[in-house]
């Protein structure tokens, strides 16, 4: 689950109200089920596109991913090992996780789904082999401070008008187009440092992008408190807020 800017629900409690119900269903139908409550004002890692959150993920399988995104990662993986029993301890669930990270396994069990599905795990392994957007663009930060906020509801529809997502039904996805953020908030930045970059196949997208992602991060004199990543877990009959 979900919540804040980014998210559906946008406060903690509506949050857990939805992932009680949804708890609810999956224990109604035979199966143990947990729910966490993350957080949605910022984006997780540095990528957001198509191929560009591929790459990304498959960072997190080798062991190299963003700490926010590889985090997320293995809270969700220690709670799906706890589910089906591999361990009664979600510590032990948790470095089960993180062996099978360190140690290659989970990237190669990766590459082993695509080749079977009919892909191919080759691009996994070298990213210069995904589509390059032709048009890149930098937008630089006009003053000195720190990234007190981001909106990650409207860095998404930033995303959406370089071409990673669609405007319509009927609109075509450019799989290379998208972002990569350079600065996330709690960090220092310098006027005149990238904040991102944007990446598309519109030129004509690049002017209205940059408008919107300046919207969407707020600059200010001081640094601001890093809110957690997980705030709740839910299970059937209790909840623990972090």
């Amino acid at each position: 689950m979900l919540f804040r800017s980014g998210a559906f629900m946008k406060t903690l409690d509506a949050s857990i109200k939805l992932a009680q119900t949804m708890v609810a269903i999956g224990e109604g139908a035979g199966r143990r089920t947990v729910a966490l409550i993350t957080d949605m004002d910022t984006p997780l890692g540095y990528g957001i596109g198509n191929s560009l959150e591929v790459m990304e993920s498959m960072d997190v399988l080798k062991g190299k991913g963003p700490k926010d995104l590889t985090e997320v990662c293995l809270q969700l993986a220690a709670n799906m090992l706890y589910l089906i029993g591999v361990h009664d301890d979600l510590d032990e669930c948790r470095k089960a996780a993180e062996r099978v990270i360190e140690d290659g396994s989970a990237f190669e069990a990766f590459c082993t789904m695509v080749r079977e599905q009919g892909g191919d795990d080759s691009v996994l392994r070298d990213y210069t082999k995904f589509a390059q957007a032709p048009y890149t663009q930098e937008v630089l930060a006009d003053k000195d401070g720190f990234v007190t906020r981001m909106n990650a509801e409207e860095v998404g529809v930033t995303s959406v008008v370089l071409g990673a997502g669609r405007e319509t039904k009927e609109s075509d996805i450019d799989f290379s187009a998208g972002l990569v953020i350079h600065k996330k908030p709690g960090d220092e930045v310098k006027k005149g440092e990238s904040l991102v970059t944007l990446y598309t196949s519109k030129e004509s997208a690049l002017a209205e992008a940059e408008r919107m992602y300046r919207e969407a991060v707020v600059i200010g004199s001081e640094k601001p408190e890093i809110e957690p990543l997980v705030y709740a877990r839910v299970e059937k009959d209790k909840v623990e807020k972090y």
